[in-house]
């Protein structure tokens, strides 16, 4: 895998791969929002409210994911050097937390009907709270420390101890009493959920995953740019920008 993490190699990669991303990314949207809206039942509880799950869930499980993809790319960066580990790590940060945010946004909404509250401090709200917080100390450290070798090093550090974080959001449901139900996908016995809702939930977390690709090809991209510039204007004998 160290070929590919060649800069110019990357750029010549991703550049093929961005339409296909692009396209299988607005297909799993349209087949996962027409399972959603039309065929998925409604809730024999919740009614259409529990339709909002069909953005809560993703984004939650996305949240998670891109910190781990953060967590293994600054391991990779910390250890082995690779040339863009640190940098997809760094591209990761912003789309996690922004699909953080987007679960507590669609959590809190759910919970009003649901809970009769907005927002309650339970193990599972709360820690997915801490990650976003977290996540917005991992961008800080890349923009307040100039020097960008000593700025990876530590960004890959606080990644590397936020990854704890991730594990009690995991397992919060299980070893404290929370309002959030245990595990309804990922169960020794199957899935607990309707076909019809699982069929449509499935088709929105792969939305989201191959929405994450895309948009995280685009930062890498956009990373390795910002640096060939950085670069350019120090030999020309300017400033680091």
């Amino acid at each position: 895998m160290h070929k590919f993490a060649n800069p110019a190699r990357f750029m010549r990669l991703s550049n093929l791969l961005l339409p296909w991303t692009m396209g299988i990314t607005l297909l799993l949207f349209a087949f996962g929002l027409y399972y959603s809206l039309y065929l998925a039942p409604a809730d024999y509880q919740m009614g259409n409210t529990y339709r909002i799950m069909f953005i809560h869930v993703p984004a939650a499980y996305m949240a998670q994911f891109a910190y781990g993809v953060i967590a293994v790319s600054s391991a990779v960066g910390f250890v082995w050097k690779h040339p863009l580990a640190n940098q997809a790590a760094r591209a990761t940060a912003p789309l996690g937390a922004a699909f953080t945010a987007l679960a507590l946004i669609t959590g809190s909404l759910w919970g009003k009907p649901m809970w009769g509250t907005y927002w309650i401090w339970d193990a599972r709200l709360t820690s997915m709270l801490i990650l976003f917080f977290i996540y917005l100390g991992y961008i800080a450290v890349w923009q307040t420390i100039e020097d960008q070798t000593r700025a990876a090093k530590i960004a890959a550090i606080v990644a590397m101890v936020g990854i704890i974080n991730v594990v009690i959001i995991k397992f919060s449901v299980d070893w404290w009493n929370t309002l959030h139900q245990p595990a309804s996908l990922i169960r020794m016995n199957g899935p607990s959920i309707h076909g019809d809702m699982l069929a449509a939930l499935l088709l929105m977390i792969a939305a989201f995953n191959m929405f994450f690709v895309t948009l995280l090809i685009w930062r890498i991209q956009s990373l390795i740019i910002r640096r060939r510039l950085r670069s350019l204007r120090l030999q020309l004998g300017g400033g680091p920008g």
